[in-house]
């Protein structure tokens, strides 16, 4: 029986909230937070009458430390689940430090002011959060989340030894619609117009952002084109394997999302640098991100499915293997159970899942760690009952 604090009122949270609430033997009280009490309240509504599970609601400013460690100090919770923006992952982190509560997120911290994707600001807790006997879960999503765990799964059961890794995300879904994200429009736009970055032969190599494509042929959705990005699991996969001689992100892009996009960036509409309209101060892509449709609107009208996994080559029993792990996910089946599309999905289920190796006991430690760093047995097991059954080939 446990209490658990989310905080975030978005997409994935309302998945996270549905799940939580479906294994109500173990998350006994759910609290969910946000700045816009309004919007927790329609997911409390929504998970009633879905589970007749009572969720309470509060009202919290996640950028303000002393306001979130009061609000902990009230829940009195067993972990707080932040499945706020990145740009909030510190100050949580710092809420958690000083009550002395586990913490789990499903994005690395992203500094507003410049599009980075980097762990150093959270590993940099390391110390802060064994001296205190707690642990902070980074990640706990899908990529990142489970590609982690699927690379630990292929370390400990199918390769010896993981020469190249190839983690591919392909969103077959279409919601009709000219131009939308699948999930923030701001944290979406940043990642997909930053350089690209892959890891190759002990150094970072950087690319023109979506200049490097090739095709993939995907089980149930057929072969897409694929294009290299960069991904915050990949910094954390070739540190904790370092045999990897080669890691590389990709994901998939229809030609009309990338024309909108290319038009949007020539027009300025991509930036975040500040700029002055009307006499104030506005940010261009948080104005887009305001016009935009907002991704939990998406699912009634998503159709298609989604696939990510990995792809990685290596040796097992002196012999080469490439083998595939992977999760395919439909958006209309999404949606009947819990109101949502496939991209909330495919992260939210993994936080849940990710709490409960944490709240059971199964992951146990002291400190900050990425998902990769735990037994993926358990967790894998889980993953599968709460609705991501995976599949494993060798190609």
């Amino acid at each position: 029986m446990k209490t658990v604090l989310i905080i975030g009122a978005g997409g994935v949270a309302n998945v996270v909230v549905h799940k939580c609430a479906q294994d109500k033997n173990l998350f006994s009280k759910i609290v969910l937070a946000s700045r816009t009490v309004s919007k927790c309240n329609a997911i409390a509504a929504d998970v009633k009458k879905r589970t007749g599970v009572e969720v309470e609601t509060r009202q919290i400013d996640a950028d303000n430390v002393p306001e979130l460690v009061n609000l902990i100090r009230k829940v009195q919770p067993d972990l707080v689940m932040n499945i706020a923006l990145p740009y909030q992952d510190l100050h949580i982190m710092d809420a958690c430090l000083e009550y002395g509560v586990d913490y789990l997120d499903t994005a690395n911290y992203e500094p507003p002011e410049t599009a980075k994707f980097e762990y150093k600001w959270q590993w940099a807790y390391q110390d802060k959060f064994k001296n205190k006997g707690i642990k902070a879960l980074l990640g706990s999503g899908f990529d990142p989340g489970v590609t982690n765990v699927f690379t630990a799964y292929i370390k400990k059961h199918l390769l010896d030894e993981i020469t190249e890794l190839d983690i591919i995300d392909a969103n077959a879904g279409d919601h009709g619609l000219p131009f939308a994200t699948n999930f923030n429009p701001e944290i979406n736009i940043r990642e997909v117009t930053a350089p690209a970055r892959h890891w190759e032969n002990n150094s970072w190599i950087e690319t023109p952002a979506l200049s490097n494509k090739r095709a993939f042929d995907f089980p149930q959705i057929g072969e897409k084109n694929i294009y290299l990005m960069y991904h915050e699991e990949l910094e954390s996969l070739v540190k904790h394997f370092p045999e990897i001689k080669v890691a590389r992100f990709w994901m998939t892009f229809s030609d009309n999302y990338l024309n909108h996009l290319q038009v949007l960036q020539n027009v300025g509409m991509t930036s975040i640098e500040p700029i002055i309209y009307e006499g104030r101060e506005i940010i261009p892509i948080q104005f887009l991100r305001a016009v935009l449709p907002d991704p939990a609107s998406l699912g009634a009208r998503t159709k298609g499915k989604t696939c990510i996994g990995c792809v990685a080559k290596g040796k097992k029993d002196g012999q080469t293997k490439t083998v595939y792990v992977y999760q395919i996910c439909d958006h209309e089946e999404c949606y009947k159970e819990v109101g949502s599309q496939a991209i909330s999905y495919t992260t939210g289920v993994p936080a849940m899942v990710g709490a409960k190796m944490l709240l059971e006991g199964k992951w146990n430690g002291a400190g900050v760690f990425n998902m990769e760093q735990f037994d993926p047995d358990p967790f894998l097991a889980e993953l599968g009952q709460w609705g991501l059954p995976w599949e494993v080939k060798e190609l």
